[in-house]
């Protein structure tokens, strides 16, 4: 059978004969970058549309690609039900016990027939146990149910969270998204507030007025500026006269019944919407996304498919352009999301999606049952299509009018209109536009065991305890005493020490004061000495330009070195946030009399910029043979993310640059074998003729002589003559096939050792990747003029 183990490419089944009914010798390997144009699978229950979509799956996941799959109907948790061993215990808790019975079996007994109905597919396919054994290696599979915790819950919050920085200099797409994302929550509330409803416009000025200065909102704070906007106008009318207070108190409880609903406090808690660490592990593994949604209300889907797909918009415009395959999002049912008419919330980031993912190496998968509900123009730029059986008439003739317009022009609609019309169970059109003509072909077995829509139950039963808890979300971390450390050396306050009036400071001695994370009434100070500076790092090499604005507090000691900067400690603050002021009622500890003398300033601040320039370090990562040095403040999940996007770029060159080396000289080959061929067929006709023409010369050379008119005459000796140069030449043609054979034998062995060279440079690339190095971890020190102190004085930190 042949090799499809190929760098990039994914095994998707054979090549299939439509006159005879059979799958050929020939496998269908999809090159993974195609995918970034986009695909579309279309078939009619039973049509083998969930197998072939699994095995893509699979496929991605095999080639390290990871995935987010959006899963409405149940299916997709099939893909953790993979057993190496291909064993009836793995098989038994997964069968389906009714199924059992109307076979007369029992549970144990139809388990062990499923085993082995798996394990003969597999091989049939050239598939085993090992290779399912890869697929689990190879990436992690997890399921998530937002709104319930039979699955990996899911945390919303992060959804309303303002995009970064860079994102928000992009007017169009911020308005798509607040838009996207009022339509989201007021659907769920229950309202159908069409785009430019005064409840639509409210709610989107809203979250891209906030969003416009950075901040983050949730759904109590919506609830609160639904009441009392921070504007007073909508465009140029008056907020009151545009949406009264008594109509925008009505809608705010309407919102706010979400949060009173049972059971909506768990679409608060869980691991948070952010596309970033779905797709990578915190160790850089890549992982299969299960989005499971069966269980939700109409409503709810809506709600939560526009929030996840508005993230994913998100985090793409925020990632570098490639040309290969980074992630691929699929939806297995895409029937209401991406209607020809309607605008549903979904409607705009997946036309987002489709328009810029391919810049940015985002392979998007859409599938459905049903041809008409889909917005063939949304789909004009969609690659690659799988066409499967297809129900109706109206079905097929739906699909031919977008099909023809994908390929624009190039489709020959009748011969798709037969291939359409004949195609079996399992058995696709796959339409390319990266390739010549379209393949019949049909799907191989999947690795993972279909055993059809999951229950919660067995959700449950795949997700690892732990993972199911709610995740705990890291908050920033607080402006004052969280964020000091005992470094500081606090002191016990006690009534001697205490005073309720500020310290007299001599003149030349500034003070700052730190405000408190969560203001006490009094507050009380401590003093430190504050220093400020901005310290750069540079590295032309590396690519680095870094500018870190750091502020440290050093406690008094009352040793012989007052200032010991070595003891400071980081404060989670900037310049910006400290006052020149307390506020009323505080109470102070006293300062040392070190403190309160100017000149012993001026030398804690050369020792402030001499301790930061041996102290304050950049760390980093690098990959060196890729070349790739980490970003400051990147992790090192994120960092072996990117490394590996590295690889696979640089993979992906590797092997076109094989596949270029090698094309001529096959190319030669082939035509040199073609000839030689040619030469052998011609070689044997010629000998044939000449045996014939040689017998019939002899024959009558025989005949005259036995029943001629003389014994012996000249015209037969001529006869006898030819007749002999005849079998000399018949002897000669022979030679000529025998050289001609030798010849087209010498071709294929040399075409047989140029797939060899192919081979071994392809094992070559394969080792060369797999033996990466190591990361490597370097430290920056900045350099002599990169510390530049800003200020140096009195500091006072709340307890």
């Amino acid at each position: 059978m042949q090799d499809f183990e190929k760098l990039g490419l994914f095994y998707l089944g054979r090549r299939y004969d439509m006159a005879s009914g059979k799958a050929l010798d020939e496998a269908v390997l999809y090159d993974s970058r195609d995918l970034v144009t986009h695909a579309v699978c279309v078939g009619m229950t039973g049509s083998g549309k969930t197998g072939l979509c699994l095995s893509l799956i699979e496929e991605a996941a095999i080639d390290g690609v990871p995935v987010i799959a959006i899963d409405p109907k149940g299916d997709l948790g099939n893909l953790l039900l993979t057993f190496p061993q291909l064993s009836a215990s793995e098989f038994r808790p997964w069968v389906d016990e009714d199924e059992a019975r109307r076979k007369g079996q029992t549970a144990e007994a139809f388990a062990a027939a499923e085993a082995e109905r798996w394990r003969a597919g597999l091989a049939d396919w050239g598939e085993d146990g090992a290779r399912i054994e890869r697929l689990k290696g190879a990436a992690e599979f997890t399921i998530y149910t937002p709104g319930s915790r039979a699955g990996v819950p899911v945390s919303i919050l992060s959804s309303f969270n303002a995009p970064p920085a860079a994102a928000r200099t992009d007017g169009e797409a911020m308005a798509e998204r607040a838009a996207s994302t009022a339509t989201s929550v007021l659907s769920l509330a229950g309202l159908d507030a069409a785009p430019r409803s005064r409840e639509h416009t409210l709610v989107s000025s809203l979250f891209g007025a906030a969003w416009a200065q950075g901040r983050d909102l949730d759904l109590a704070t919506l609830i609160q500026q639904v009441q009392t906007p921070p504007f007073t106008k909508i465009g140029v009318v008056d907020l009151d006269s545009f949406f009264p207070a008594q109509d925008r108190f009505d809608l705010a409880m309407r919102i706010n019944g979400l949060l009173a609903a049972p059971g909506f406090a768990q679409w608060m808690e869980g691991v948070p919407l952010d596309p970033a660490s779905l797709l990578y592990t915190p160790k850089g593994t890549p992982r299969v996304a299960i989005f499971s949604i069966a269980h939700l209300g109409d409503a709810e889907r809506m709600f939560f498919v526009s929030l996840l797909l508005n993230q994913i918009v998100a985090w793409m415009r925020g990632q570098t352009g490639t040309t290969s395959l980074r992630a691929v999002i699929y939806m297995d049912e895409i029937m209401g999301y991406f209607p020809p008419v309607a605008n549903p919330a979904s409607k705009a980031p997946l036309m987002t999606l489709l328009k810029q993912g391919r810049a940015f190496g985002l392979g998007v998968v859409l599938a459905t049952q049903n041809p008409v509900d889909l917005d063939y123009k949304g789909l004009a730029n969609t690659g690659t299509w799988f066409l499967g059986r297809l129900q109706t008439e109206r079905d097929k003739a739906r699909m031919l009018d977008g099909l023809e317009g994908a390929a624009a022009g190039s489709m020959d609609r009748a011969e798709t209109d037969r291939l359409l019309s004949a195609l079996d169970k399992r058995v696709f059109l796959l339409h390319n536009v990266h390739d010549k003509a379209p393949v019949v072909f049909q799907t191989r077995w999947t690795l993972s065991y279909l055993r059809g829509p999951l229950s919660r139950d067995q959700i449950r039963a795949l997700t690892p305890e732990a993972a199911a808890q709610p995740a705990d979300v890291a908050s920033r971390p607080p402006v004052a005493a969280e964020r000091k450390s005992a470094a500081i050396g606090e002191r016990p306050m006690t009534a001697a020490t205490a005073q309720t009036s500020a310290p007299i400071v001599p003149p030349g001695i500034q003070q700052f004061f730190v405000p408190a994370a969560a203001p006490s009434n009094p507050v009380r100070y401590s003093p430190v000495v504050l220093g400020a500076a901005r310290v750069s790092f540079g590295d032309t090499k590396l690519g680095i330009d870094e500018v870190r604005d750091v502020v440290y507090a050093a406690p008094f000691g009352s040793g012989a070195v007052a200032v010991d900067w070595t003891r400071a400690t980081a404060l989670d603050v900037t310049t910006a946030d400290l006052r020149d002021a307390a506020p009323a009622g505080a109470t102070y500890e006293e300062v040392p009399a070190v403190g309160l003398q100017a000149k012993n300033y001026t030398a804690w601040n050369k020792d402030f910029a001499k301790w930061l320039s041996q102290s304050e370090k950049l760390e980093l990562m690098r990959q060196r043979d890729l070349k790739v040095t980490s970003h400051p403040g990147e992790s090192e999940r994120d960092f072996q993310v990117r490394v590996r996007d590295a690889q696979r770029v640089a993979r992906d060159a590797a092997v076109d640059a094989v596949r270029k080396k090698f094309a001529a000289r096959q190319a030669q080959l082939e035509e040199q074998r073609r000839r030689a061929a040619a030469s052998v067929e011609r070689e044997s006709a010629q000998a044939s003729q000449q045996k014939l023409q040689t017998g019939l010369s002899v024959g009558a050379t025989i005949l005259g002589a036995l029943f001629g008119r003389k014994a012996i005459g000249v015209g037969s000796l001529g006869r006898a003559t030819t007749a002999a140069r005849g079998v000399g030449r018949s002897m000669k043609e022979t030679d000529d096939i025998r050289r001609a054979n030798e010849n087209l034998s010498v071709l294929e062995e040399r075409a047989r050792a140029l797939e060899e060279e192919v081979a071994q440079e392809t094992r070559r690339i394969t080792e060369q990747f797999n033996a990466a190095g190591e990361l490597e971890r370097l430290s920056l020190a900045p350099k002599r003029g990169q510390v530049a102190v800003q200020l140096v004085g009195l500091g006072w930190l709340p307890e």
